[in-house]
């Protein structure tokens, strides 16, 4: 039943992945052309001013997983129902403190933008900012359910209400847009959608799980082992809106809604190369879990962790080689010539983001084994430099300088860092690691060598060029991937579904 779930809700996550950025790319410039370059741009620089408040998760949310499953590992509902009322009551008085500091951002938002912000972006901006507080403030305590849901396992119905969700944000927000709406609209959508997904996820919960919140008085020893272990997942938080958000933000104080817009993009494809990475890693948090409650040794979870690695590099080796072949002509074609430098934005923090991506299961396993407190410290200090470095960098080459900055945080931190403290300190087998995933990247550059002498010999323009490019490249990565690349494992699980298939039709036809 675990695996089942385990392995249906990594397809699931890749699914909704898939088909959210697809509908995203269709709506992505209808939005664009809508909305205008400075309307967008206001948008994205508000969404990362609001996406601040989420810090204050505290990292509790990746503690309801970890606790919920353990508490379930031991069979004791007592202690599970009680951490869960204690919790709620935290996140409501979270979700109080989120909506003291988000009118604190109205009532100082034009001393903040005053500098790059007309006073019609200034005025749209308050509403907009007073919508998503509101929405911060009541998902707080609502997203605990969410939480309960991972630690259950049921990963089927949580992914599968994402999926739906996430199709029917886009095809709502065209709607919006095409009546006329705008922003505003926009992020009225956001707020509605959410709603109904977390109330979903409540009725789920009570009526299927049967959980329970007992509100108690607080177990204090309970309360600061929570602490310490949330509050070093809190610092990764940060660490992550200062990477993503932080590039608009100053951009926003220092150059204005335009740069911003063109930014946005840029981290719109970075996002998507991210978000493909993480849905197979988030799906294993639970059973490491349970994997340290057993005492299980660490060769389990090093293995598991080249096994991933290796499968997450095979996926986003494909999408990295084929943006570099025709993500220019794509972005220019698709988004418009003013969005040609988003292209460039996007190569600059998807080539280092590569390294933290296949080793993204490493964050899950610090967090399983309690032993995330060095990644957090250190990641603030490379945050830290990030946000040094990029201010500089901004004032001299723009949008150009917020990326460079950025990529090399990815570098420092994400690269070098961690794995000396993976190798060194949680005994994972780094140098195999490096050897093994080594084993793949002729498979990786070898279509795309092929794929660019036949793009400089043959010139084709518009959707259909890129269509024939891409196509190519696909063959042929396909090919080189399975002669040169995959191992017997990966080869095995890539039959899994065709051998499924061909069972159930063996069967149908034999009714």
């Amino acid at each position: 039943m675990r695996v089942n779930q385990l392995k249906a809700g990594a397809i699931l996550s890749y699914l909704s992945l898939i088909l959210t950025i697809l509908i995203s790319l269709i709506y992505t410039p209808f939005m664009l052309r809508k909305l205008g370059q400075s309307e967008y741009g206001l948008f994205s620089l508000i969404n990362s001013v609001i996406a601040y408040l989420t810090i204050l998760d505290f990292g509790f949310g990746n503690a309801a997983v970890r606790y919920t499953a353990k508490y379930r590992a031991e069979n004791n509902k007592e202690k599970e129902h009680a951490f869960l009322g204690m919790l709620f009551l935290l996140y409501v008085g979270i979700g109080i403190i989120a909506l003291i500091i988000g009118l604190l951002l109205i009532f100082n938002i034009e001393s903040l933008f005053q500098n790059s912000l007309a006073n019609w972006e200034i005025e749209k901006a308050k509403i907009l900012m007073w919508i998503a507080i509101v929405n911060i403030a009541i998902s707080f305590p609502l997203s605990l359910f969410q939480s309960v849901i991972n630690a259950y396992e049921r990963f089927v119905f949580i992914k599968g209400l994402q999926l739906v969700k996430n199709v029917l944000m886009p095809v709502l927000m065209v709607l919006v847009l095409a009546m006329g709406y705008k922003s505003i609209g926009m992020i009225l959508v956001t707020v509605i959608l959410n709603l109904l997904f977390n109330l979903y996820c409540i009725v789920y919960c009570v009526n299927n799980l049967k959980v329970k919140l007992q509100f108690e008085r607080f177990n204090i020893p309970l309360l600061k082992e929570l602490s310490i272990y949330s509050f070093f997942i809190f610092l990764g938080i940060i660490v992550d809106r200062v990477y993503w958000n932080t590039g608009q933000f100053l951009l926003g104080i220092f150059s204005g809604t335009v740069s911003i817009s063109v930014y946005s993009i840029g981290v719109q494809f970075a996002t998507y190369y991210l978000s493909l990475s993480t849905a197979v890693s988030s799906v294993f948090l639970p059973r490491l879990t349970a994997i340290d409650v057993k005492n299980s040794d660490s060769n389990e979870i090093s293995e598991l962790f080249i096994k991933i690695g290796r499968m997450q590099l095979i996926i986003l080796g494909y999408i990295l080689s084929g943006f570099i072949l025709i993500g220019e002509d794509f972005v220019t074609l698709w988004a418009g010539s003013e969005y040609s430098d988003s292209y460039w934005i996007a190569l600059i923090l998807m080539v280092p983001l590569t390294i933290p991506l296949i080793q993204n299961l490493g964050i899950s396993v610090l967090q399983a084994k309690n032993k995330h407190a060095f990644r957090s410290v250190a990641y603030v200090f490379i945050a830290i430099l990030n946000i040094a470095i990029s201010i500089p960098l901004i004032k001299a080459f723009g949008i150009f300088g917020c990326a460079i900055g950025t990529a090399t945080a990815f570098l420092v931190g994400q690269g070098v860092t961690m794995n000396v403290y993976y190798y060194k300190i949680i005994r994972l087998d780094i140098p195999r690691f490096w050897l093994e995933v080594g084993k793949i990247l002729p498979a990786m550059v070898l279509p795309g060598i092929i794929t660019y002498v036949f793009k400089q010999c043959v010139v084709l323009k518009g959707y259909l060029g890129l269509a024939i490019y891409g196509g190519i490249f696909s063959i042929l990565y396909l090919i080189c991937m399975w002669l040169l690349g995959m191992n017997t494992y990966e080869k095995n699980l890539a039959r899994e579904p065709y051998i499924m298939l061909k069972t159930r039709a063996k069967k149908l036809i034999m009714r």
